[in-house]
């Protein structure tokens, strides 16, 4: 992975065309503009079945809309199976990320801790200096 991008921008890079499509869908059927779009569709369907005295399409109790859902479904579930998959990849790339980033912070503060600790013991070997300087003219 290049420091330049992020796990995320790397992920995405990886991505094919089925696997973008696969998320887009996932998106779009997982949101309240889906679900309000399909219940205006289903109304609409019933209202026109009852309304249309003449030629009704598909009588009550709607096997063709049922048909239809049972289709949507059918596709959506592996559809969304395979968004939820990426999501899990997604979050262990992002997991991994996060344990190597606690690594190098790990071994940073490590050495900055031997810095503080080689500077404390300069700084007390000068001050036994001093004291056995003064000693030795006392």
């Amino acid at each position: 992975m290049k420091l330049d991008k992020t796990w995320h921008q790397h992920h995405e890079d990886t991505l094919g065309f089925g696997q973008r499509l696969a998320d887009s869908v996932a998106c779009g059927m997982g949101s309240w503009r889906f679900i309000i779009i399909q219940t205006a569709i289903v109304v609409l369907w019933m209202i026109a079945n009852v309304v249309g005295f003449i030629y009704h399409w598909d009588v009550y109790p709607y096997i063709l809309l049922n048909l239809l859902f049972s289709t949507q479904a059918a596709y959506a579930a592996p559809i969304i199976m395979m968004a939820q998959n990426r999501q899990n990849e997604r979050d262990r790339t992002q997991a991994n990320a996060d344990y190597q980033t606690n690594l190098e912070a790990k071994k940073e503060i490590e050495e900055l801790l031997e810095k503080l600790n080689s500077i404390e013991i300069d700084k007390l070997d000068k001050i036994l200096a001093i004291l056995q300087k003064t000693e030795a003219k006392a």
